[in-house]
């Protein structure tokens, strides 16, 4: 097992949804994404973004693309025509997803 952040397996893209913003989590290869859909799991991500993300965290699994797709509830201050934070529509939450460590098994890194 190796803890590497979630950049190093994955690829991701965010952006806002009203008052909340998705995050779309992209693995490298198809075995990837299965350690993805079991090991990242809603309360993960709730916990990771739980300085921002005020409501539920949901997840859509689009298998044919090898992506996680994460809803952040009541994550952007009342979204972009109605907040004061710098990041309104939620552009840089995929970089801060990226961030996340994770134990990986060796056998998935090769």
């Amino acid at each position: 097992m190796a803890i590497i952040k979630l950049m190093d397996i994955a690829i991701a893209r965010s952006g806002d949804k009203g008052d909340g913003s998705n995050v779309g989590i992209k693995a490298r290869t198809p075995a990837l994404y299965q350690f993805l859909k079991e090991n990242l799991s809603e309360q993960r991500v709730k916990e990771h973004f739980k300085e921002i993300c005020f409501g539920k965290v949901t997840r859509y699994e689009l298998d044919n693309l090898n992506v996680l797709n994460f809803i952040l509830e009541d994550s952007l201050g009342g979204g972009g025509t109605a907040t004061l934070i710098m990041d309104a529509q939620g552009k840089v939450h995929s970089l801060a997803m990226l961030h996340m460590e994770m134990d990986v098994p060796d056998s998935l890194l090769a």
